[in-house]
């Protein structure tokens, strides 16, 4: 059953009015707004036919549990979460039918900010399915929504109990497992990263779990050649994705 959750901030709400697949129960939209791209999100709900309720700003926040929500909050029912269940379904079908799969899965990533950032890059990068464990790490919230801009509304979204399970799986279906590490001896450039992957990201500061790391085919390394030893997450996630885009080459 899908569940309601609210989306703040005026690019993504616009993001969402734009899709086709988004389900918006309602929009909330601040009284006597001066602001035009309001008016225009409104009067776009308006010919839709969705729901409109006006509401000052405090109610807004209160309703989103977002302060900075810009005058407007979408209520939608979110129906890209997916279980594992329905994950080794997603697996199957794009398999059986002879494509490509890329999957992101982020090992512990914390930062509602920096996992609304991934959701953005991989959107924009064609990824599959974006898996996540389902304790001990950020879930869909009006933060994430807010930062990945509609990516969230789009894009399967995967908690699961254990991530390790899920890794051994994909690799029965042979789908390469690429875990990223500091301390990995072979770059990111120099390996192969054709073919069905799964980009192993690991959490802010401490990277990989060991029992992650065990479960992926190959590690791979950024080249650092400054001062800084290590990139923000959701920084090193976009390099890394668009290295898998450049090797498959762009679709036509």
């Amino acid at each position: 059953m899908s569940k309601s959750q609210y989306i703040t901030g005026l690019r993504a709400v616009e993001q969402l009015m734009a899709s086709e697949a988004a389900d918006i129960r309602r929009i909330y939209a601040e009284y006597q707004t001066a602001n035009p791209r309001v008016e225009a999100i409104i009067q776009s709900a308006r010919q839709d036919g969705i729901e409109i309720q006006a509401a000052n700003r405090a109610r807004l926040a209160q309703i989103s549990g977002e302060s900075r929500h810009q005058g407007v909050v979408a209520e939608v029912r979110r129906s890209t979460v997916m279980d594992e269940a329905g994950l080794r379904t997603l697996v199957e079908e794009r398999l059986q039918a002879g494509e490509t799969l890329l999957l992101l899965v982020l090992d512990g990533v914390q930062d509602p900010h920096n996992l609304g950032a991934c959701m953005r890059t991989a959107d924009a990068a064609g990824v599959d399915a974006v898996v996540v464990p389902r304790h001990g790490a950020a879930g869909l919230g009006p933060t994430v929504s807010k930062v990945a801009a509609g990516a969230a509304e789009q894009l399967p979204f995967v908690p699961v109990g254990n991530l390790g399970r899920v890794l051994a799986w994909l690799a029965g279906y042979g789908v390469r497992c690429v875990g990223t590490s500091d301390q990995a001896e072979s770059s990111l450039f120099e390996a192969d990263l054709t073919g069905s992957v799964a980009l192993v990201m690991g959490r802010e500061h401490t990277g990989l779990g060991k029992g992650i790391v065990s479960r992926c085919d190959a590690l791979v390394s950024l080249p650092m050649e400054g001062v800084v030893s290590s990139l923000n997450v959701s920084v090193a996630t976009g390099i890394c994705l668009y290295e898998i885009v450049r090797q498959r080459g762009t679709p036509e």
